[in-house]
């Protein structure tokens, strides 16, 4: 008797909310023009939270900003690439459009909220505004949006917190409001620019908490940019570290800190104080990456991080390194996404690889 076979599994993906590719944005002054973000690529899909990490002035918030075209011109410009979202390439949408998307469809919070909100106008106003431009809302509807909101970040007393100002909240309750005008249309993508700067830690966890509670509730893609590798290890699915302009290492979050593979990765998790440890212990195995990152107008040839890499070598100052694919433990070279593969932007990984392919579509 012949038996029937099972039925074949085949792996998919799915499709990416938001498909940066080849992202460059150039800014100009008396000395000439500086590429700012040089070949940037990604993809964030439906309740996924990607992390772009890295030190000030590597270009995260500056990727934010491209994505929403915030990118202040002049003197700045988005100069090539792609930024795919709903079949629409932002970059080169027109600003009808881009009234559309921001606020609506595509959210951010913002870096500093006393500097974001408006300090003559209360917070329900605020959040209401979004509401009442993409929601048809009355004023009276707004105000009562408004109040859910605050109820949903976790503000008490909303009902009358919604007429006051943002100088009557301290900072974690101001990053709250930020939140809720952030969520007021339930974008489908939400940008958080280093939402917990100069929170404590206990804030710094409610808030956490608190975009975990919403993604899963609404199923929104959270691009979260920080510094903090510990924010990485607590919220990634994937993560991206960035050093002046580009991309260059990428991975799952296990992948990426449980197995470093660009010695600038590598120096930021050796940065962090190890859990146990006694502070004198702490202090001795603390690595400081030396020097700062580079200006943008002296970057030249090369791999901008040979200057401060204790594994540099002569290539590095002839040659930019494409993203090399990372064979570890947790690379499984089954996945039909490269989004999804380890890669690094290094010398050294050719050596490994003893090719030149790269794990998604790095350029040199």
């Amino acid at each position: 008797m012949m038996t029937t076979p099972p039925p074949v599994t085949i792996q998919t993906v799915p499709q990416p909310l938001l498909k940066v590719q080849d992202l460059r944005v150039e800014f100009s002054s008396r000395r000439g023009n500086a590429m700012v973000l040089n070949g940037v690529e990604f993809e964030i899909r439906a309740n996924e939270t990607l992390c772009l990490v890295g030190e000030s002035g590597c270009g995260k918030s500056m990727t934010a900003l491209a994505l929403l075209r915030l990118i202040p011109s002049p003197p700045g410009r988005i100069s090539g690439g792609k930024i795919m979202f709903q079949g629409v390439d932002l970059a080169n949408a027109s600003e009808a459009h881009m009234c559309d998307v921001r606020g609506n469809r595509i959210s951010m919070i913002f870096q500093e909220p006393m500097t974001s909100l408006n300090p003559v106008l209360t917070v329900g106003d605020q959040i209401g505004e979004s509401l009442r431009l993409h929601g048809g809302l009355d004023a009276a509807a707004a105000r009562n949006a408004a109040v859910d909101l605050l109820k949903q970040v976790g503000i008490p007393a909303p009902e009358r917190r919604v007429d006051e100002y943002p100088h009557q909240f301290s900072g974690g309750m101001r990053q709250r409001v930020m939140i809720a005008m952030a969520l007021a249309c339930r974008p489908d993508i939400l940008i958080a620019d280093e939402p917990t700067t100069a929170l404590d830690v206990t804030v710094q966890a409610q808030i956490f908490d608190l975009l975990r509670d919403l993604q899963r509730d609404k199923g929104t893609a959270i691009l979260l940019i920080t510094h903090d590798m510990g924010a990485v290890a607590e919220m990634a699915d994937r993560v991206l570290v960035m050093y002046a302009g580009r991309v260059i290492e990428q991975g799952t979050t296990a992948q990426v800190l449980e197995h470093p593979s660009h010695p600038y990765t590598r120096g930021l998790i050796d940065c962090l104080p190890k859990l146990g440890s006694s502070l004198n212990a702490q202090r001795d195995d603390l690595t400081e990456i030396a020097g700062m990152v580079p200006s943008i107008w002296e970057l030249g040839a090369g791999c901008a991080f040979r200057e401060r890499c204790p594994q540099a070598m002569a290539r590095c100052a002839v040659a930019v390194p494409p993203l090399f694919a990372v064979n570890d433990a947790d690379h499984a070279p089954d996945v039909p996404d490269p989004g999804y593969r380890h890669g690094a932007a290094c010398w050294l990984r050719a050596d490994e690889t003893g090719a030149s392919s790269a794990a998604g579509e790095g350029r040199p």
